[in-house]
This record gives structure tokens, sequence and C-alpha cells, in this order.
């Protein structure tokens, strides 16, 4: 996999976790943690975006967040538990999945690989 596809994936578990800490952060060092995640987490995206295309980096970010979030507070959380959300966070990776594989990699002029 690609180093850049890595960073997005990374970006996507920092952001489930920056998630997490907006709802349950209450001291200064909960709060300084969640905003370290923020930061890092869009900063990976960011660079990823400067190589791989834009639109696609951010639907894959956010397509993984939103499923990790919601998996996140089902397991750790006590969310209910329904096959409707189930079938609809498998329909989003499923399109997520699919813009990734038919997104190429763009390739800077002048950098041979």
């Amino acid at each position: 996999m690609d180093r850049n596809w890595i960073k997005v994936f990374i970006a996507a578990l920092l952001e489930i976790l920056w998630v997490i800490g907006l709802t349950h952060s209450d001291s200064f060092w909960t709060w300084t943690a969640t905003i370290i995640l923020i930061v890092a987490s869009n900063y990976l995206m960011i660079t990823a975006a400067q190589v791989l295309p834009a639109g696609t980096v951010y639907a894959v970010f956010v397509g993984l967040g939103t499923a990790g979030t919601v998996i996140a507070g089902i397991l750790l959380f006590g969310e209910p538990f329904k096959w409707v959300k189930v079938i609809l966070i498998i329909t989003l990776l499923i399109g997520v999945i699919g813009l990734k594989l038919v997104t190429p990699e763009k390739v800077k002029e002048g950098v041979e690989s």
C-alpha cells in the first residue's frame, strides 16, 4: 500500500480518537490530547491530499472516521446496537474501499519513482 494511503488511514484512526475526546474530555490534559489528535489527524490528511486526489482522500478519511466512531460508540460507550447501523456502515465502507481502489495516485512531474 502506498505511503500516502497509510497516512489517510492513520489520520482516520486519529479522527476516531479525537471525536471520542470531544465527548469525554474533562480536564486540561484530556483536552490537550484531543487538540493534538485533531492537529495530527488533519496534518496527515492534508499531506496525503497533496499527492492523492483531495476529494477521494477526504471521502475516505471521513468515511472511515464515521464508521469507526459509530463502532466505537457501540463497543465502548453502550450505544444501542442496530442491524441497520451495521448494514449502513458496511455500505459506507464498500464505497470508501471502492473509491480507494479506483483512484490512481498523482505522479508529480520530474520525480522518478
